[in-house]
């Protein structure tokens, strides 16, 4: 992976569907801004040759590990559990930066998946030396499996009731995977995560919710303790860059 004036390339998607040009998928970071908000978060906006990446960034100056949370096929900053990933960004501050995503052209599978490795790249251009945690929901989640395979930066990815499509080489990604699922899910069956549990290699972790459905959000304290226990352990196990 590049870093921000560099060009990224992902040629292997497997079981997904080629891009209409047929050749390498690239994206080149061209440009950055950022405007500061009152609440210590930044709005950012990340240029690239196909196309404006929009993100949240929440700094953490302390150490140099991040997260990079992306939402459904419809995209938007919040994710699932009535806006877990802002909730759970802040409360991490201290221990870990974080990324929200909106795609740039969501529902797109391998454009999707570039977006999520142009955050990577972002972040390491910004100084984040250490581990990056993916974070996806429904059809996120494959799409951070996907990214978790292709970067060797991503220390850990974490699924929350992910679809079963771009999953089919999960066992390519030879990091933790922690997968949930809610067992009440009416668009997306728990089994999915079954499925890909049982094709993942270790570490792994499957956590089924009997009475959450796919938004998890009857889970929603649960799963947020969850993520804000899994998550810094897995980027603290990664040492910063120079020292592994």
């Amino acid at each position: 992976m590049a870093c921000l004036n560099g060009t990224l390339s992902a040629m292997d998607f497997s079981d997904d569907p080629p891009a209409a040009d047929s050749g390498d998928l690239e994206l080149a970071i061209t440009q950055v801004a950022a405007h500061p908000e009152p609440d210590g978060n930044l709005r950012v906006l990340i240029g690239t040759s196909r196309g404006e990446i929009r993100g949240v960034l929440h700094p953490c100056a302390r150490h140099p590990g991040a997260v990079i949370y992306v939402a459904g096929a419809m995209g938007g900053f919040e994710g699932p559990a009535n806006g877990l990933y802002g909730r759970l960004a802040d409360r991490l501050r201290p221990a870990v930066s974080g990324l929200r995503i909106h795609y740039r052209r969501p529902g797109e599978f391998e454009e999707c998946v570039l977006d999520v490795l142009a955050g990577v790249s972002f972040l390491r251009g910004m100084g984040a030396s250490g581990g990056v945690a993916l974070v996806g929901h429904s059809f996120g989640g494959a799409v951070v499996i996907k990214a978790g395979e292709l970067s060797p930066q991503v220390c850990g990815v974490a699924v929350v009731s992910p679809q079963l499509h771009g999953t089919r080489t999960v066992e390519a990604l030879g990091k933790p995977l922690l997968l949930v699922h809610g067992m009440r899910d009416g668009v997306l069956d728990y089994a999915a995560s079954e499925d890909i549990h049982a094709r993942a290699v270790e570490p792994k972790r499957l956590v089924l919710y009997a009475e959450a459905d796919h938004s998890l959000v009857q889970a929603a304290a649960d799963l947020e303790d969850l993520l804000a226990s899994w998550l810094p352990k897995t980027v603290a196990a990664r040492p910063p860059a120079g020292l592994n």
